[in-house]
């Protein structure tokens, strides 16, 4: 029997307990490289999923602590589809993927990791992508590491 390890996943099965405050709040505070962050705009952030599905696993990030699309601000709201448009081209553009999935989880029971901060997945994705380590295997097939996916991203962002 073949195995592949996959040591970077250790520190994310054994944090799975209710973490001491919020994640995006901290990196809403934090170093932007240190944390991936590509862009900060009119109340929201762009981040790489620090556990990607695909290669390139975007998170849109409002800055504030809201929990649903009902409470953000007229700014955020029309800031929000304007930059999620931003981030389907940045993806497009760097990964020229066959399609995207994008989308949000509203609370626990409809599947938020985070549930409580509203924050939007975009996922690039490839005919055949899902292959048989991911279904089988419960182990994601990455061919390139979230630091070099943020030194791809980044001047898509910084630059445009």
């Amino acid at each position: 029997m073949d195995r592949l390890y996959t040591p970077w996943r250790r520190s994310y099965v054994t944090s799975l307990d209710e973490p001491d405050g919020c994640v995006f709040c901290e990196l809403a505070k934090g170093d932007d490289e240190e944390a991936h962050v590509l862009l900060r705009e009119d109340g929201w952030f762009v981040v790489l999923n620090k556990y990607p599905y695909t290669t390139g696993h975007l998170l849109l990030v409002v800055n504030r602590h809201l929990g649903s699309l009902c409470d953000l601000d007229e700014r955020e709201a029309a800031a929000q589809a304007r930059l999620l448009a931003r981030c389907e081209r940045a993806l497009r553009e760097v990964y020229s993927p066959h399609g995207l999935n994008v989308g949000l989880n509203l609370g626990r029971a409809a599947g938020a990791g985070v549930s409580g901060h509203l924050h939007w997945h975009l996922l690039p994705r490839w005919e055949g992508d899902a292959n048989f380590v991911s279904v089988v295997g419960d182990t994601r097939v990455l061919p390139e590491t979230v630091d070099e996916s943020y030194r791809r991203l980044l001047p898509y962002f910084r630059d445009s």
